[in-house]
């Protein structure tokens, strides 16, 4: 293992040692208090820019599953074609691993990648100092003579551009209903929901212009980045409320689109929410669900307009967590219904959406 170090641009250094690919990085440094699925979130595309800092300390204890496609095109066990995050930080990287569906190290999946991993950081120091300062870039440099990159304004990148789709791609063809599901960097397992519950899936790129096609529902996936930098998704948002009742429901940042489309302010939080165990409240309910969240950004719901309202809250901050119209079925959650390392409590919104076509 070689000698790397994470040195965040408050000029804060941590020395560690590699254990994925050998290349320095910069990228904007968060942390993941998810007890497992490494997996899954290395291959979340709304991790893409991101340096990922996970609290749990053992890591790559239960390795790598096959990437194996499914003949409806999607990935068996990850949530997309490829890693997206930057880099993975560690405390203790485990090089045993043991599971029944596990073919390869964690280690060597990240070397076969391309992408660093750390291990041997203070990741709960780490943690603190993300905490009191708020997410920050940060950059990879190792003990060779590499020629490494200055900082970066992470939230100067439409990041959502680089990670969606360039074409349009169909889903479960000729089943039932139609649903046009907007990639901003959608997870697999958004669209393994929808196809299971029988309806056609098609995925269009962030900033193609859907309304004059003939669907029944429209759909808004997650991605990474600022929601502003995505004003023409916004547009065609408004256009398509402005001319039809069909029925739309968004994800991450399909809530936040939906919200600017009607009419509300994003901002960005000082260290994000990305975890497994987020407790959200349903507005005017005592009902309260455990969530999977990953996001940086979040709506000003003082900001929404009048025929607006919220859905959901979060317990722990009282930011928004989903919103709904009043009167049309429009409506959506911050947070990932649809975690496929878990938890499933708010799966039910795939459920309402389909109800409501």
């Amino acid at each position: 293992m070689k000698d790397v170090t994470l040195v965040l641009e408050d000029g804060t250094r941590f020395k560690g040692k590699s254990f994925g690919y050998d290349a320095p990085v910069v990228g904007e440094v968060v942390f993941n208090t998810a007890m497992m699925g490494y997996p899954e979130s290395l291959t979340d595309p709304s991790y893409a820019g991101q340096l990922m800092v996970l609290t749990y300390p053992l890591v790559g204890n239960y390795g790598v599953p096959c990437f194996s496609i499914e003949e409806n095109g999607l990935p068996t066990f990850m949530e997309s074609d490829r890693i997206y995050a930057s880099a993975i930080i560690v405390s203790d990287y485990s090089e045993d691993y043991s599971h029944w569906n596990a073919s390869e190290s964690l280690s060597d999946w990240l070397q076969r990648e391309k992408v660093p991993g750390i291990t041997g950081i203070d990741t709960r120091q780490l943690t603190k100092v993300l905490r009191e300062h708020g997410v920050m870039m940060g950059r990879l440099e190792f003990s060779e003579n590499f020629e490494y990159s200055e900082f970066s304004d992470y939230g100067s990148v439409n990041w959502v551009d680089r990670v969606s789709c360039k074409d349009i791609i169909r889903y479960n063809e000729g089943a039932g209903k139609k649903v046009v599901l907007v990639d901003c960097g959608v997870k697999a397992n958004i669209i393994r929901c929808l196809i299971h519950r029988g309806v056609e899936v098609i995925r269009v790129p962030w900033n193609y212009d859907y309304t004059a096609m003939d669907f029944d529902g429209l759909f808004l996936a997650n991605g990474p980045g600022d929601p502003d930098m995505c004003e023409d998704a916004v547009n065609i948002i408004r256009k398509q409320m402005s001319q039809s009742r069909k029925p739309i429901c968004g994800i991450c940042m399909g809530n936040q689109l939906l919200a600017k489309a009607g009419g509300a302010r994003i901002y960005k939080l000082k260290y994000g929410h990305r975890s497994h165990n987020q407790p959200v409240r349903e507005v005017g309910t005592n009902r309260c669900y455990v969530t999977s969240q990953n996001h940086g950004y979040a709506v000003d719901a003082a900001t929404l307009g009048r025929e607006w309202r919220e859905l959901f809250v979060n317990m722990n901050d009282g930011s928004n967590e989903g919103i709904r119209h009043q009167t049309n079925p429009w409506f959506s959650s911050q947070f990932h219904p649809e975690a496929c390392s878990g938890p499933v409590d708010t799966e039910f919104m795939f459920d309402l959406f389909i109800e409501a076509l």
